[in-house]
């Protein structure tokens, strides 16, 4: 990772409503530590980190740091924004040396189409975002680029498959999946549910009485039927 200049500057500001302040004033706060050296706070100009970011591929920057008119190696170690807007909020700096081995979450972003998807119909699917890497600042990378156009449908690519950059190594379980190529969701609904749909009953239908015979539903019909009174003979007188 090659270092790029930005000026900060000491900064005495702490309370909350002088912050808002320095922020209107265009400044962003911010703080260095690491390196054995007490936490200091600082500020930047707010345009020089704009342009700074814009012109890079992410916030994995190793910065010259000039501050006072020393320059400090250090780390663009976090970076807040406002939720709605966007703007800087705060910036963390973590001082490195020059012959220390650090890590870093580096941002991994694919390279190409996978066979999978362009002749299996499958669809690519990304587990991990972003990876630890450990190495001396100049070796470590902004972005870890990885080549997924080999993958078939139903193939994953995992943590250990990944190459790290020379001098570098990639930290992390290596059975971790970061891209597979997996069949549509769609079709694996449809696949799931026909398996696994229950038989068709069968339909049973009832037999008819023969000529001269009587439905059994008729039967219990007359059975079930109040017999009337029987009519007693009269007596002679």
């Amino acid at each position: 990772m090659k270092s790029v200049p930005l000026n900060a500057f000491g900064r005495v500001v702490k309370k909350r409503i002088l912050v808002k302040q320095l922020r209107s004033g265009g400044r962003v706060p911010a703080v260095i530590y690491g390196h054995n050296r007490q936490t200091e706070i600082l500020e930047v100009v707010q345009r020089d980190l704009e342009l700074l970011i814009h012109h890079s591929h992410s916030e994995n920057l190793l910065i010259d740091l000039s501050v006072g008119g020393k320059n400090r190696l250090a780390l663009l170690q976090e970076v807040q924004h406002h939720p709605l807007t966007g703007k800087f909020l705060h910036v963390d700096f973590h001082e490195v040396s020059p012959d220390e081995l650090v890590t870093i979450f580096v941002p991994i972003e694919k390279m190409g189409e996978p066979e999978g998807v362009k002749t299996g119909g499958g669809v690519l699917e990304n587990a991990l975002f972003k990876v630890r890497v450990r190495g001396l600042p100049k070796d470590l990378p902004e972005i870890l680029h990885v080549d997924v156009t080999h993958l078939q449908l139903n193939q994953t690519l995992h943590l250990g498959d990944l190459k790290a950059p020379e001098g570098t190594k990639i930290l992390g379980d290596s059975h971790l999946p970061v891209f597979t190529v997996a069949e549509p969701t769609a079709a694996v609904e449809v696949t799931a549910a026909v398996e696994g749909a229950p038989a068709e009953p069968e339909m049973i239908r009832e037999k008819k009485p023969a000529e001269g015979e009587v439905a059994a539903d008729d039967k219990k019909d007359k059975k079930s039927e109040p017999k009337g009174e029987e009519k007693k003979p009269e007596k002679k007188k």
